[in-house]
């Protein structure tokens, strides 16, 4: 039986991925301002709502995490793989993720972050 819950883990997940994406959004939008474009306005827009749904979403899992004793911790990392730890209610648990999962998961979440801000539009 596993010790951190099933409907733990997306929580868990979402520390991991949804700080990385804030991440490259912000890269993003520094590029859309000093690259040479007519119209900035509309892609620096589209990537501040991006943002701040991903940062609504990042909050949302802290207020659930906290309530429920729970963190993440980055651990070790090589070319290959990176480690993270979990910790839900005294308990430890050690995962690894590979590098190109973790990018993979990372541009799934960006077009559906995207994809999210068109249709609120």
């Amino acid at each position: 039986m596993p010790l951190i819950p099933e409907e733990s883990i997306p929580y868990l997940e979402n520390m991991i991925y949804l700080p990385m994406v804030l991440t490259i959004l912000e890269k993003d939008r520094m590029i859309f301002e000093q690259a040479p474009f007519k119209l900035k306005r509309p892609y620096i827009s589209m990537v501040e709502e991006a943002a701040k749904q991903v940062q609504k979403e990042l909050k949302e899992t802290h207020i659930y995490m906290r309530r429920h004793s729970m963190k993440v911790l980055r651990g070790e990392g090589d070319d290959m793989f990176t480690e993270y730890v979990f910790f839900h209610g005294g308990y430890e648990e050690h995962r690894r993720y590979l590098n190109v999962r973790l990018r993979n998961r990372v541009e799934e979440l960006l077009s559906i972050y995207f994809a999210l801000v068109e249709k609120i539009r």
